[in-house]
């Protein structure tokens, strides 16, 4: 057998498996766990619901760290954070408005 003949026999057999296994495919139903907490009233509560929650639930914002080091500039460097390293699709106007809801909802003094 040549090597064309052994490529096409292998290229058909590939071909015949994925075929069989198209046709035993069944649809993947995926039930998630309800959500375990929420964002907390705040200002521009609004605008972390519709920014944040694309990549991930309150739970990770309440896991943060909490004293006297975790202000403003910390939820700063959060958010460019997300933006920057992760490509977190956040408009730069939402930036402030993000951070000020993080600082004034989940610093030490709010707590």
């Amino acid at each position: 057998m040549t090597a064309s003949m052994r490529l096409a026999a292998a290229t058909f057999a590939l071909a015949a498996g994925l075929g069989l296994a198209a046709a035993q495919a069944r649809p993947l139903k995926i039930t998630l766990p309800p959500e375990t907490a929420a964002f907390k009233p705040g200002p521009n509560r609004e605008v972390v619901m519709n920014n944040c929650t694309a990549c991930h639930s309150s739970d990770y914002v309440q896991t943060q760290p909490r004293g006297p080091k975790f202000g403003k500039d910390f939820w700063t460097a959060e958010v460019n954070k997300m933006v920057k390293v992760y490509g977190a699709p956040i408009e730069d106007a939402d930036i402030p408005k993000i951070v000020e809801y993080l600082t004034q909802t989940y610093s030490t003094a709010s707590q």
